[in-house]
């Protein structure tokens, strides 16, 4: 599998942005347009949608042009120390929920990471203003269609996992066309013959892309 991945994946190209990064208490450093937050709850901004995350999983904000104060949590090998997460068991984290996964369905550990922390920062109760659910951002008709529980971690991760694998192969392991089916749904891919001419969708697959390169892959 991860030589189907790697056929069609390319590092993205120099793509200008303008915003902050969100310092989360996963150690996940997470790009955003601009944030609002009140004493429960903090809103994290892509363009128009936004993911609603607990005041207690963010541990402050950077300017965008401010170095990283520490090499990003999915970037790390899997030998050193998992940052523990709320609303994950002691002994579970989402590094290893994302690489147990990984290994199911004969994913790149990385690729898994990646996608997961661009999703949701790898927080599990992270929410969508679309009504994305978890650390993998399920739609609730995904999660159905797939036979899990999106409010459940390993089964909202065992999910996201299996369904990208499906697009690699719906899309001849054609990396860019699965992330933007994850992103906008294989119809949008359908429709448009190729990756949809959604800034969300093309910011998105950048994201996922730069953070694969942090990891090495």
């Amino acid at each position: 599998m991860r030589a189907l991945v790697v056929c069609l994946l390319y590092a993205a190209g120099n793509t200008a942005f303008a915003g902050e990064y969100a310092v989360l208490s996963s150690g996940y450093r997470m790009y955003v347009d601009r944030h609002e937050a009140d004493a429960a709850k903090v809103r994290l901004y892509h363009g128009t949608d936004f993911l609603e995350v607990n005041a207690s999983a963010v541990r402050g904000f950077e300017p965008d042009d401010a170095p990283p104060v520490s090499k990003p949590t999915q970037a790390a090998p899997a030998s050193e120390p998992l940052v523990v997460t709320a609303g994950i068991p002691a002994a579970v984290t989402p590094q290893k929920l994302a690489d147990d996964a990984a290994d199911r369905y004969g994913l790149p550990r990385a690729l898994v990471r990646s996608v997961m922390a661009v999703e949701s920062g790898m927080i599990p109760d992270a929410m969508s203003s679309k009504g994305a659910i978890g650390l993998m951002q399920l739609m609730p008709q995904t999660a159905s269609d797939l036979g899990v529980d999106p409010y459940d971690p390993a089964q909202n991760v065992d999910g996201g996992a299996r369904y990208l694998r499906e697009l690699l192969i719906r899309y001849d392991g054609g990396l860019r066309h699965a992330l933007a089916a994850y992103n906008a749904g294989p119809g949008a891919v359908e429709k448009y013959r190729g990756i949809p001419p959604y800034a969300e969708t093309i910011n998105y697959i950048a994201r996922v892309e730069r953070a694969l390169k942090r990891a090495g892959f």
